[in-house]
């Protein structure tokens, strides 16, 4: 199993286009801070052994989703940014949907990635 989240976190906090339309640095693991109006969230989805030889696992298929939260406007600009810094990174964007949480009023834009890579010591 690889672990690509701390690659993912960096690559987002460091795009400054992507925290200038956040307005700082609000992306979280799993789950954000009450009260922010702009924030982004991602998890894994699903990190599973994809190729093998002699019996050994030598690379990983990694599924990511990345959400993006605005309390007040439309969500797409900041998802463009999440999708051109995933794709700097090598991740093919699997689906994308448009939502909108009623019990919150906040527009949410849900992003899957997925990713193949090299298992250390497969």
């Amino acid at each position: 199993m690889i672990n690509v989240k701390p690659e993912v976190l960096a690559a987002l906090e460091g795009n400054t286009d992507l925290l200038a339309l956040l307005g700082g640095p609000y992306i979280y693991q799993l789950k954000a801070p009450e009260g922010l109006g702009k924030y982004i969230t991602l998890f894994e989805l699903t990190n599973f052994d994809s190729a093998w030889a002699d019996g050994t696992a030598f690379m990983a298929e990694v599924h990511l989703q990345v959400d993006v939260w605005v309390k007040a406007a439309s969500p797409s600009p900041i998802a463009a940014e999440v999708d051109k810094t995933m794709k700097s990174l090598g991740f093919k964007r699997t689906s994308s949907a448009d939502l909108y949480e009623d019990d919150t009023g906040i527009y949410h834009k849900a992003l899957r990635y997925v990713t193949e890579r090299e298992v250390e010591g497969g």
